[in-house]
Formats: structure tokens, sequence, C-alpha cells
């Protein structure tokens, strides 16, 4: 093969640029493949990061949510008690005044001596 027919058909494919771009490849293919991984890998551990983050503000909302409820859960439990007590108060009334009624001779109205 000739000079002038290799020069040509360099030339049909682009010249000195295609040269350049041959060489380079050539030289720097292993380079430019590592920088392109190291990209990659560095979007993918931004994704990581992103997703952990958004993890850990969704498990803060639920824990303020629980802790929210169990909040609601104490004041709801507190008030049935105080109900309890209540209605224990009013019964030992009614047991008290069941002691001291006095049933002697019709006398329904009269209170008895305090010596029970």
């Amino acid at each position: 093969m000739q000079i002038s027919t290799m020069l040509a058909i360099i030339t049909a494919m682009g010249g000195l640029e295609a040269v350049k771009w041959i060489v380079r490849y050539i030289t720097c293919h292993k380079t430019d493949a590592r920088k392109e991984e190291a990209s990659v890998n560095s979007l993918e551990e931004e994704n990581r990061r992103k997703k952990v983050d958004w993890l850990e503000e969704r498990l803060t909302q639920r824990d303020e949510k629980i802790d929210g409820l169990y909040i609601e859960l104490r004041k709801e439990q507190e008030e049935k008690i105080d109900w309890i007590h209540k209605c224990h108060e009013v019964e030992l009334a009614q047991k008290v005044s069941e002691v001291k009624k006095c049933e002697i001779r019709g006398c329904a109205k009269r209170m008895p001596p305090s010596d029970y």
C-alpha cells in the first residue's frame, strides 16, 4: 500500500483529529474508564446518602407521632383512674350512709349518734 493511499484513508476518516483521537484513546482509555467509574460511584453514594437521610427523617416523624400517641394514651388513662376514684368515693359514701341509717320507730330523717 502506498503512502498516498494511506494518507487518503486517514484524511477521509477525519484527518489529524482522527489520529489525535486514536492516540488519546490508546494512551488514556484506562484513565478515562476509572474517571467514569468514579463519577458513577459518587452518584450512587450520593443517592444512598439521600435515601438514608430520607429514612432517618421518616423515623424521626414516626417517633414524634408515637410520642404524641403515648401522651394521649397516658392522659386518657389518668382520666379513667380519676373516674374510678370518684366512683369509689361515691360507693364509700353510700356504704357509710347505709351503716348510719336509722330505722328505729320510723325516724328516717333522724341522724344516728356518731359513735358508729
